[in-house]
């Protein structure tokens, strides 16, 4: 694949944009409280769906009205983010200080990602195809028995040993689609992950399995990363112990990585080795051959629907008009939040108690691309970049951190995502369903509106206290409310809205890195800590 290098960045600084002053004016002459813009009967209006992904964004409790969407959606254009995403799409260069293409939007699995052919060119397309297919392949003949371990058994577990988007993504979706996976106790594959070097993290996992059927899957992009490789060879330890030695040994080993030289120096055969390239970033690469254990958990059709679910958010970025583009919508409230309501962090609140790993998923993809303070230019950021990302399961932290979200000093915008439909096969489950979608709405609201010093003193005095009792309690009982919010429905939680909830918030990322004309797509920061523990094991003069 030939790289172009982009044209400088020569634009003005964002603060010189006529709608990023006109927003700014706007937001420090303050804008109505949410309680009042809630009243307008045409709010509802506020919500666009992504055709083809199976997901809804109702924004209606954002604390926009329709002249700071308009404004929103100038800025956007006046940040050229349709000419940085055909850049992107056409495989030019936007990782500026890498000089890499940025394609994970080409490991979709198919052609015609942008309703035309791949504009990324033939050679990347075939590469991706040979590599899904090795991946499918693979994935589908150790499900079906047809390859086994060193003594002829099935294999029945799978461990796979990475960390950062080695890790999170595939786990996160193993966790979210468990639904198509083996159930626990039950015969068939069962796949586990292990990330972190603390020695109980591996045995935790290893304690309970049995080495003869264990196949040990070791993802690292460098075939380097100190803590992948720690857990490597005690894993492989593990395996000798067990009884699986010497060539035996490389029947239960599998190597996903960007150098297959240094896998093959270390063991790992060519027939279990899969390869992604350097313009596939970590927290973007679960689409890859690091997708591989996902793959292994739910099988190769499902895994083809996650793909295609991620494709058709590719064609709803690409192709809807802004005011109807999820990606930039939900990009958008985010910098309206961030540079001009002053809200320094996102909570991503999931109802769906699969989505548990998806705040951690987001967190690193978000916060690794977005948390810069120099712009592609060289020059220090002018205005506020990526927020700080947090959050989890919205049912646990309503009797956790939510007292701080209603009462605190601090002004979270939250992005909720709930699912529309479930087919648990549990008797009540529909009851269960009915309980945690009310809630997420109830909280939504709640949230937005809050309650007014009045209205508390009216049901206090409904409950039973007497009046001096309602007025003495009436502070510590009002919420000020006009927290902004947005609900993200899904149909229902499957491998293709899965696919799609992913690929929504890449594209987000990436349209909040366009308008703040920073590098989402490096990470010197982590680099940094790296380079340090190197120079500490060696005995090299650091600061301490």
């Amino acid at each position: 694949m030939t790289v172009k290098n982009l044209i400088p960045d020569v634009r003005p600084a964002p603060l010189c944009w006529p709608a990023w002053q006109s927003l700014q004016a706007r937001a420090n002459a303050g804008v109505p409280h949410l309680r009042h813009l809630l009243t307008d009967p045409n709010r509802h209006t506020l919500s666009a769906t992504a055709e083809g992904t199976g997901i809804r964004l109702d924004y209606s409790r954002q604390a926009i009205d329709d002249w700071v969407l308009t404004q929103l959606l100038a800025l956007a254009e006046q940040a050229g983010v349709a000419r940085q995403r055909t850049a992107m799409f056409h495989g030019e260069a936007i990782n500026t200080t890498e000089q890499r293409a940025v394609l994970h939007v080409a490991l979709r699995g198919h052609a015609g990602a942008t309703g035309h052919d791949a504009p990324w060119g033939a050679t990347v397309q075939q590469q991706v195809h040979t590599e899904l297919d090795r991946v499918c392949h693979f994935a589908s003949a150790v499900r079906q028995g047809q390859v086994r371990g060193c003594t002829g058994q099935a294999f029945t577990d799978v461990v796979n040993i990475g960390i950062g988007g080695s890790d999170l993504g595939p786990r996160m979706a193993t966790d979210a689609l468990a639904h198509l996976c083996t159930p626990p106790g039950a015969a068939g594959l069962r796949v586990h992950y292990v990330s972190n070097p603390d020695a109980w993290a591996l045995h935790s996992v290893l304690a309970g399995l049995n080495p003869l059927t264990t196949l040990v899957v070791v993802a690292s992009k460098t075939f380097t990363t100190q803590e992948t490789m720690t857990n490597a060879a005690s894993a492989r330890r593990w395996l000798a112990d067990g009884g699986v030695t010497g060539e035996a040994q490389s029947q239960h080993l599998v190597a996903i990585t960007a150098a297959p030289q240094r896998s093959a120096a270390a063991g790992y055969p060519a027939a279990h080795t899969f390869t992604f390239w350097d313009w596939v970033g970590g927290r973007y690469s679960v689409w890859s051959a690091l997708g591989l254990p996902l793959a292994l958990a739910i099988g190769p059709e499902a895994f083809h629907d996650f793909l295609a679910g991620a494709q058709a958010m590719d064609h709803h970025f690409v192709s809807a008009p802004p005011a109807l583009n999820l990606p930039m919508l939900l990009a958008l409230l985010g910098v309206w939040n961030r540079n001009f309501l002053n809200c320094p962090t996102q909570l991503v609140s999931t109802y769906p108690s699969r989505l548990a790993r998806f705040a951690p998923f987001v967190q690193q993809m978000d916060m690794e691309s977005n948390g810069k303070r120099v712009q592609k230019n060289g020059q220090a950021c002018p205005t506020a970049t990526g927020p700080i990302v947090w959050g989890g399961l919205g049912i646990d932290g309503q009797h956790a951190y939510f007292q701080l979200l209603h009462q605190g000093t601090h002004r979270v915008p939250v992005e909720f995502i709930g699912v529309l439909s479930d087919d648990t096969p549990l008797p009540l489950a529909a009851e269960h369903h009915r309980v945690v979608n009310l809630n997420l709405r109830a909280q939504a609201q709640a949230l937005a509106v809050g309650r007014t010093e009045a209205d508390t003193v009216k049901a206090l005095l409904a409950e039973g206290l007497d009046e001096a009792s309602a007025q003495a309690m009436a502070a510590q009982r009002s919420f000020e409310g006009n927290v902004p919010s947005s609900l993200i429905w899904l149909d229902a939680l499957t491998p293709r809205t899965l696919g799609a909830l992913i690929a929504l918030y890449e594209h987000k990322v990436f349209t909040q890195a366009a308008i703040w004309g920073i590098n989402a797509y490096d990470q010197w920061g982590v680099e940094l800590g790296k380079t340090m523990a190197k120079a500490m094991e060696h005995g090299a003069a650091v600061c301490r």
